[in-house]
C-alpha cells in the first residue's frame, strides 16, 4: 500500500513544477526577445531573464533548505503557455501585432508563476518554513512587478502601436 501523501509532499512536487518552468522560462525568453519589434519589449525581455536567473537560484536555495536536490517536474502548464507563445511568433513574424502578442504571452506567464509562488508561500508557512517564505516572497514580488511592469507597456505603447498600425 503506498502511503499517504502529505502536504510536504504536495509541496515538493510543486515546487519541481516551478523549477522545471523556470528553467524553460530561461530558455523562451531570449527568443521572445530576439522576436519583438519594440526595444522596451525587448529590454523588459532581457531584463525579466536576469530576474528568472536569480528565481531558479532562490529556487536552488529553497530546496537545500528543505535538504532536496534541485530537480525539475515537466510542467504541462507552462509548456502550454509558451507554446502559444512559439505560435504567436510563428503566426504574426514581422506584423504589427507580434508586441502585443508577446506582451500577452509573457503575461500569461507571469500570472501562471504568480498562482504558483503565492501558493507555495502559504504552504510554506503552514509547515513552518520561515527562510523558505522569505525566498518564495522575493520572487512572488518580482513576479507581481514584472506583471505591472508589463501591463504599462502594454497599455502605453505596445497596444495603442498594434491597433494604430490596424488603422493605417
Amino acid at each position: 500500500m503506498s502511503k499517504d501523501k502529505t502536504l510536504q509532499d504536495l509541496f515538493l512536487d510543486t515546487l519541481k513544477d516551478i523549477y522545471f518552468a523556470e528553467k524553460k522560462i530561461l530558455t523562451a525568453l531570449p527568443k521572445m526577445a530576439k522576436a519583438a519589434q519594440s526595444e522596451d519589449l525587448k529590454a523588459a525581455f532581457a531584463k525579466h531573464e536576469g530576474e528568472t536567473e536569480g528565481q531558479v537560484a532562490r529556487l536552488e536555495q529553497v530546496f537545500k533548505s528543505i535538504g532536496e536536490t534541485p530537480k525539475g517536474k515537466t510542467c504541462d502548464a507552462i509548456m502550454g503557455i509558451l507554446d502559444e507563445g512559439k505560435e504567436i511568433m510563428d503566426e504574426y513574424k514581422g506584423m504589427p501585432a507580434i508586441d502585443a502578442g508577446l506582451l500577452a504571452a509573457a503575461q500569461a506567464v507571469e500570472h501562471y508563476e504568480i498562482s504558483r509562488y503565492g501558493t507555495l508561500k502559504c504552504w510554506a508557512t503552514e509547515l513552518g518554513l520561515k527562510d523558505v517564505v522569505k525566498l518564495l516572497d522575493a520572487t512572488l514580488n518580482e513576479e507581481k512587478k514584472t506583471d505591472a511592469a508589463l501591463t504599462d507597456l502594454a497599455e502605453s505603447e505596445v497596444n495603442v502601436h498594434a491597433q494604430m498600425a490596424e488603422a493605417a
